[in-house]
């Protein structure tokens, strides 16, 4: 008998699983009909200002450069198939390496990691099929704001999905769309409001930039002044402040400032204070994003920061990468796809060296062995 834990995580299950029987296919297309994890698909709740726009991220520095960090960090990093048995290598086939044929490879694993960061999951859309497997031969990458997620009236169950509101697609075949889903609802919807007061600041900054002198007002303490001698204070006045140079002012005239006060509106902090959040949002170290913090990067701690790294913020991306494209209408089932990590994690050149000495007194590895590790004999 099944626990009542048992029963009703099934129960969940069952909201956004089909009940009607289906021809069983040589792959599993409905591995693409997950259930959706989008904020804004399960809840109105958090629409309107709780989210924001890719356009508004990305004019935040942190965000920025945070995204280049993560995405471009993956999509450097080869992927592989193993045989699941063996661990043997096997060579990938071509949709792995390169998704779509017109572009690069790891511009396409950049933009559909930047889509599971933000949004919580990405699209591609099948262009080709082997005729011999029905495997996937081709993809293109969809942006996320072009699908739309058709559900049933009770919003338990994914009919079918549409792009630019056109008919829907076929669930699976050419034309149909492959669904990588995320650990959550994405960046925009998760630090929406960090993300917007982040890109107001931002837009404060880029004002006083504009005018970084506070506007000033020179202003007669009681005395009616001649026009004569008003147009002589404001060009001599003006003249001090270009060259700034030392101008002085009579008894009778007082100096006003207005606009901006820097120290008052304290706007690096705050621009500091949203950039270590966002780096928190994020899952990277603040100072990888240049926020202010008392860590900092150096050359012997570079391989331990790249574990770090690799732990809490890049493997969430890499395994919801991998974990699709490890699925049957890709690979078959006696094989997997992961990322060649040794490469990534490898340590300085300090770190290896002393490693080696020690394997080589002991005489667990030989020089000629050591230098087919560091690729030093082809």
């Amino acid at each position: 008998m099944l626990s009542a834990w048992e029963n009703s995580r099934m129960g969940f299950r069952d909201l956004f699983v089909k009940t009607s029987s289906v021809t069983e296919l040589t792959y599993d297309v409905s591995a693409s009909l997950a259930p959706v994890t989008t904020l804004d698909s399960l809840s109105p709740f958090f629409r309107g200002n709780r989210t924001a726009t890719r356009q508004e991220a990305m004019s935040v520095p942190a965000i920025a450069r945070g995204r280049n960090i993560i995405c471009s960090s993956i999509a450097s990093i080869g992927l592989e198939v193993r045989d699941r048995v063996t661990g043997m290598s096997i060579d990938p086939p071509r949709v792995i390496r390169t998704p779509d044929p017109r572009i690069p490879g790891v511009a396409t694993y950049v933009w559909t990691l930047e889509d599971l960061l933000f949004h919580g999951y990405a699209y591609w859309q099948i262009t080709e099929l082997f005729a011999d497997t029905q495997r996937v031969r081709s993809v293109q990458r969809i942006s996320p704001d072009r699908v739309t997620i058709n559900t049933n009236s009770d919003s338990t169950e994914i009919e079918s999905y549409s792009i630019d509101g056109h008919t829907p697609l076929p669930l699976s075949g050419v034309g149909s769309l492959v669904v990588f889903y995320g650990n959550d609802e994405g960046l925009l919807n998760r630090a929406g409001m960090t993300i917007r007061t982040g890109a107001e600041l931002e837009r404060a900054a880029a004002l006083y930039a504009r005018e970084p002198v506070p506007q000033m007002v020179l202003k007669s303490n009681g005395t009616a002044l001649p026009a004569d001698r008003i147009a002589k204070l404001l060009e001599s006045w003006g003249a001090s402040r270009r060259n700034r140079t030392t101008a002085f002012l009579n008894a009778d005239i007082s100096l006003e400032t207005l606009g901006f006060d820097p120290e008052k509106l304290q706007l690096a902090a705050a621009r500091s204070y949203i950039a270590t959040e966002l780096a928190r949002a994020l899952g990277i170290p603040a100072y990888f994003i240049d926020a202010e913090t008392g860590s900092s990067m150096t050359y012997s701690n570079a391989s331990t920061t790249r574990q770090t790294l690799l732990d809490f913020s890049l493997i969430p991306l890499m395994n919801s990468i991998t974990e699709r494209l490890s699925m049957p209408d890709f690979t078959p089932s006696t094989q997997r796809v992961e990322y060649a990590l040794d490469d990534y994690l490898r340590g300085s050149a300090l770190e290896r060296a002393q490693i080696y000495e020690i394997l080589n007194r002991v005489g667990a590895l030989s020089a000629e062995e050591i230098r087919i590790q560091e690729e030093m004999i082809r």
